[in-house]
């Protein structure tokens, strides 16, 4: 099975003094896609520079012509399916049909309360991403939606015409939970997951590869249902969140050996973290480069 090497690069550069250096970099290492992540502030960078998800892939499209680029992930946390759609139409637009939409449900962070709004429950997340992806997927296919909704309502809500990507740019769904699985085995293009946080702390890189794998297996039940075969998605693992943390881009062999077991278990795609110095994403940038170029070659 074929791999892709992607990378995630956080929002924390001013434009003009680093942070386009790094998405034209992204291009020339060769990495699938740049992906950003979508937060209005997050963890330990909360008191430092972050910028705006949909601006910086804006520019990050003007700046690239290959690199497909996208978010990991967006949430309902401070989104509303409406405004979301018409922004990403028109960043589709853009970049010439280069986006992918990393979506899930959100958590307890800075955003879960960023508008004033009491943080939800994990029930009234899923909830709320219940109602929120499929409103989405019909903004972003249809030319004029209106629906009533319990959390998200729309009034002969426009967006023409259309994405570049047909029927619509391609959704990439966050899940581990049976009521996400459902929505990725409907209306994703691709899962993801970062892994099982249960066992972060504590556990085990072989503990990690089980939770992985019964995820997986959980995924392919989802699609079952839906009369879906799960080899149609592409399986995303975001790296930096198992018990391996930054182990795999110590070195070039390291990283083979973490990629060829994951690409073992199904996945088609894994994410690092571009480097940041003193943080938990911190790693050697010649190494991480020497991975971006020469790993995948290496497995073959």
């Amino acid at each position: 099975m074929s791999l892709r090497l992607s990378t995630v690069i956080l929002p924390t550069d001013r434009w003009r003094e680093g942070g386009r250096e790094k998405w034209r970099r992204a291009e020339e290492l060769g990495f699938h896609t740049a992906y950003t992540y979508d937060h209005l502030s997050w963890r330990t960078f909360r008191d430092g520079p972050w910028f705006g998800a949909l601006p910086t892939l804006t520019a990050a499209a003007t700046a690239t012509e290959r690199l497909r680029l996208g978010t990991l992930v967006t949430s309902p946390n401070f989104r509303h399916p409406v405004t979301l759609a018409k922004d990403l139409m028109s960043l589709d637009d853009i970049s010439g049909g280069r986006i992918t939409l990393g979506i899930g449900a959100g958590g307890n962070g800075f955003d879960a309360t960023a508008l004033g709004q009491e943080a939800w429950t994990p029930r009234e997340r899923a909830d709320r991403f219940g109602e929120f992806v499929p409103l989405l997927d019909r903004l972003l296919t249809e030319e004029s939606v209106t629906e009533r909704g319990t959390f998200y309502s729309a009034e002969e809500a426009r967006n023409i015409p259309g994405c570049v990507q047909r029927p619509r740019l391609p959704f990439a769904v966050a899940a581990t939970g049976p009521r996400g699985l459902r929505l990725a085995a409907r209306y994703g293009q691709a899962w993801v997951t970062t892994g099982d946080p249960k066992i972060f702390e504590e556990g085990t890189p072989e503990q990690s590869v089980e939770a992985l794998r019964g995820q997986i297996e959980k995924l392919g039940k989802a699609c079952a249902e839906a009369g879906r075969n799960v080899a149609e998605l592409d399986k995303i693992l975001l790296t930096g969140f198992t018990p391996d943390r930054g182990r795999p881009l110590e070195s070039l062999d390291a990283f083979v050996d973490f990629a060829g077991t994951h690409r073992d278990l199904g996945f088609t795609e894994i994410v690092i973290h571009w480097p940041i110095a003193d943080s938990d994403f911190a790693a050697d940038q010649t190494v991480f480069e020497q991975i971006a170029t020469e790993a995948l070659a290496q497995l073959g």
